[in-house]
């Protein structure tokens, strides 16, 4: 009988870092599957890329593994539950990835990673591919060799996260037993700043809608029919300004009627981080003389992190081809979307956002508002002894960088659900950075966080065993 060997988080850690170069390797096959989830015809890819995921966590030794269907694309799962007494963490990411568009302003092929300057650079390096790999790789470390893991794992990698999760709360709760832990992991957030790690505590929530205004059957002839109909992209106009004051506040009745409040304590710590307002510009790419803009009252971070926004994501309507075309176009569109914050409802957001448009709507035009996708936001308390388990993992993965606790801006809507379904609180350990990319052109991951993200989780599960 086989004995299994039980290392220490540190053993782990140094064999990971020499096998560094390797495991960037075997990412790089995963990052060349282009697993986009919004476009249909890369549907194949994203199966593909759900296969081969499912394939690599055989290899590594997880157990029960299964590429699960949904009514959209399907769920990865795998597991290693030969821990006895210790506790249980469900480790959740995403291997779909955003489009691509504008590909123009790639500098590389986005499926055909390269090493440079440091960052591993490829669509989905840092979002989520590279991230959730962290997690596999750790594995395959401890159970090398007839190892053992120092506490008991679940998978659950999804392929819709991009889309919206459409089908992940179904999924999650009609496998609630095969789903069951003590604690659920993340890592698909980012790091304060390079040199700061980061445990996130608190996540936004979404609200996602269409705006759709018609006016006449077709397109109309703006010198017979202009100044004597309404122009449905003028009245979308008239209605999106509508939606805020001068002050960036929302007009919407109600729309913060549930916000929670800062606390002081809360205000006084963001305070003092090193954050960097010329960085930040640098990240939007805004010129280092334009000024910020915002809701009035509050700081960026608070803004970014815990205050509700709504915003104009698209729109269009009418003729955009060269040269002139001289049309009041028949209809006018709109996308909106809202990040919410504690104790914001998505539905009851949409509901009022929809209302507001449809009152301000004129009677010369008809205005359709349709519910896209919806989030609830996350607030996890710091002092929660997971949550203080992922400060310490940090701290070792990252040695002689201090870590933090910091909210984030964007949504991770099965943070909530892993709460309200499975009972579990979430440890939102990212080692992402806000400038690498992420949902945009030349997406990349720095190679130094990635490997101080696998150290990071190889004491994590030695810690949370002793913890939970």
């Amino acid at each position: 009988m086989t004995i299994p060997t039980m290392r220490s988080a540190a053993e782990v850690a140094a064999r990971l870092d020499q096998d560094h170069e390797v495991i960037v390797e075997t990412l790089k096959e995963l990052l060349r599957i282009p697993s986009v989830s919004a476009l249909s015809q890369h549907r194949g890819d994203v199966d593909r890329c759900a296969a081969w995921l499912a394939e690599h966590m055989r290899a590594i030794g997880l157990e029960q593994v299964a590429v699960m269907p949904t009514e959209g694309n399907p769920v990865v799962y795998g597991d290693w539950l030969h821990a006895p007494g210790a506790p249980t963490a469900l480790v959740y990411g995403h291997y779909d990835v955003q489009p691509v568009d504008p590909l123009d302003e790639w500098e590389r092929p986005p499926f055909e990673p390269v090493v440079r300057d440091g960052s591993i650079f490829a669509r989905g390096a840092v979002d989520d591919k590279g991230q959730l790999f962290m997690h596999l790789k750790v594995v395959e470390a401890y159970l090398r060799d007839g190892g053992s893991l120092p506490m008991n794992l679940k998978f659950l990698l999804e392929g819709e996260e991009e889309i919206g999760s459409e089908h992940l709360d179904h999924f999650i709760a009609d496998h609630v037993p095969l789903l069951q832990a003590d604690v659920a992991v993340i890592s698909d957030t980012s790091m304060f700043a390079k040199g700061v790690p980061s445990i996130t505590y608190g996540l936004r929530g979404i609200t996602y809608l269409q705006v759709d205004v018609r006016g006449s059957a077709v397109d109309l002839h703006s010198g017979t029919f202009g100044g004597a109909v309404a122009n449905p992209i003028q009245v979308l106009c008239e209605m999106l300004v509508a939606l805020k004051d001068g002050d960036d506040r929302v007009t919407v009745p109600g729309f913060y009627d549930r916000v929670r409040a800062l606390r002081d304590d809360e205000r006084k710590a963001w305070s003092s981080l090193p954050f960097d307002e010329g960085l930040f510009r640098t990240q939007a790419a805004l010129p280092a003389n334009r000024p910020l803009r915002g809701e009035a009252g509050f700081s960026t971070l608070e803004r970014v992190w815990a205050r509700p926004t709504l915003e104009i994501n698209g729109i269009w309507g009418g003729f955009q081809g060269e040269g002139a075309k001289t049309v009041i176009a028949a209809e006018a569109h709109a996308k909106l979307s809202c990040r919410l914050v504690p104790d914001q409802d998505p539905g009851g957001v949409a509901a009022l956002v929809r209302d507001h448009l449809l009152r301000t709507a004129p009677p010369t035009v008809d205005v359709e508002v349709t519910v896209i996708h919806s989030g609830r936001p996350s607030l996890t308390p710091i002092e929660h002894p997971a949550i203080q388990s992922g400060l310490r993992a940090l701290e070792r993965g990252f040695p002689g960088q201090h870590a933090t606790f910091i909210r984030s801006g964007g949504s991770i809507p099965v943070v909530a659900t892993f709460q309200d379904v499975l009972g579990v609180p979430t440890v939102l350990l990212g080692v992402g950075l806000d400038e690498e990319h992420a949902h945009a052109p030349n997406e990349r991951f720095h190679l130094e966080n990635f490997a101080g993200g696998m150290r990071s989780v190889a004491h994590l599960w030695e810690d949370l065993a002793r913890t939970l």
